[in-house]
């Protein structure tokens, strides 16, 4: 496996577990499980300003909710996709400016 498919996130229905880059976790099976795992992801997210508590919860929450919520995996491909598109820019960026930068 290469490392660029190393780092997706995705949830192995099979084995049963999150995977979040090389970190496994065990998934709830239950959809109410899942359900409040991730909304208390998301809503201990929204509190991230608070020491032990995150923004990090938020993408999680929407990776574990969006196995169940159609809304959710769209607004996880939607970030996903603005991202990869904004790493590209920025990459492009960098490439022209070391170049002006050559001559």
């Amino acid at each position: 496996m290469s490392a660029r498919k190393a780092r997706k996130y995705r949830i192995d229905n099979v084995s049963g577990r999150l995977h979040l880059g090389a970190i496994s976790m065990p998934f709830p099976q239950s959809k109410a499980g899942r359900v409040a795992v991730g909304a208390g992801l998301v809503a201990g997210g929204c509190l991230g300003f608070l020491p032990v508590l995150g923004f990090w919860m938020v993408p999680l929450g929407l990776v574990v909710l969006s196995h169940d919520f159609a809304t959710a995996r769209r607004i996880r491909r939607r970030s996903g996709v603005k991202l990869a598109r904004l790493g590209l820019r920025y990459r492009q960026w960098r490439q022209k400016g070391r170049a002006d930068n050559a001559r």
